[in-house]
């Protein structure tokens, strides 16, 4: 068995003496190990940071296998270790994707909007607002996704400003009446685009994390939400990250 792609590294684990595991998300066959000989290596451990993106050949005797992958860089993003805020931002974006998706199944849309993330996060300041769009998309991928069409309850389609925590759709102020101290807060950038300020931020991502709670807790694994999620959620908050 034998492919090539192009994917984003999302961790390295040593194996053996000199070896390494690599986690990678490629679009055609999403996450994928494999073994990289020679990858605990001092001299391949520039291209072998998170976030890079490589060109990976991957062989096995069996699909089942864990295989071995021969690797060239194709894309190094030296820049998000620049700042701190850059280097939080990757750690969530690898952990929740190592954490939410199923092996070997393809993910080109979040493959496509993983790497135009990064590219964004290592580029400039100001993607705290593409970061948490981005987790929207990956719960739509995970099958949680939210609808903000329309007030779950009036059918309308402006004035939206809350979420039902339990249906994941919108409710308008209008509609939402006693019931908007139960409901989450829907901030204006996830349906208008634009910036997210730290207030913003903070409410788009409990609002996110309420139903990516709910996912891991259904799923298999850990329910526990990824440490560095929370960090960076919190550089956020306040202001310290994107």
């Amino acid at each position: 068995m034998e492919w090539q792609d192009r994917g984003i590294l999302l961790g390295v684990r040593k194996h053996g003496e000199s070896a390494a595991i690599l986690s990678v998300l490629t679009a055609a066959r999403g996450l994928h190990a494999g073994v990289l000989p020679g990858g605990a290596s001092r001299a391949r451990a520039p291209e072998l940071q998170p976030g890079n993106e490589l060109s990976l050949e991957w062989r096995a005797r069996l699909d089942e296998h864990i295989g071995t992958f021969r690797t060239e860089p194709a894309r190094v993003r030296a820049g998000l270790m620049a700042s701190r805020g850059g280097l939080l931002g990757l750690n969530a974006v690898c952990a929740l994707l190592l954490r939410a998706l199923p092996e070997r199944v393809p993910q080109p849309e979040i493959w496509a909007s993983t790497s135009a993330l990064l590219d964004r996060m290592e580029g400039a300041e100001g993607w705290a607002a593409d970061y948490l769009r981005w987790e929207m998309g990956l719960l739509d991928q995970m099958g949680y996704g939210l609808d903000l069409h329309s007030c779950a309850l009036s059918g309308a389609t402006e004035g939206l400003v809350w979420v039902s925590p339990r249906s994941g759709r919108a409710v308008s102020a209008a509609a939402a009446g006693d019931w908007a101290t139960r409901l989450l807060p829907l901030p204006g950038f996830l349906l208008e685009g634009g910036a997210a300020d730290g207030t913003a931020a903070a409410d788009a991502a409990r609002l996110t994390g309420h139903f990516l709670a709910r996912a891991f807790a259904a799923g298999p694994g850990a329910p526990e939400m990824p440490e560095a999620r929370a960090r960076l959620v919190m550089a956020l908050a306040g202001g310290r990250a994107g």
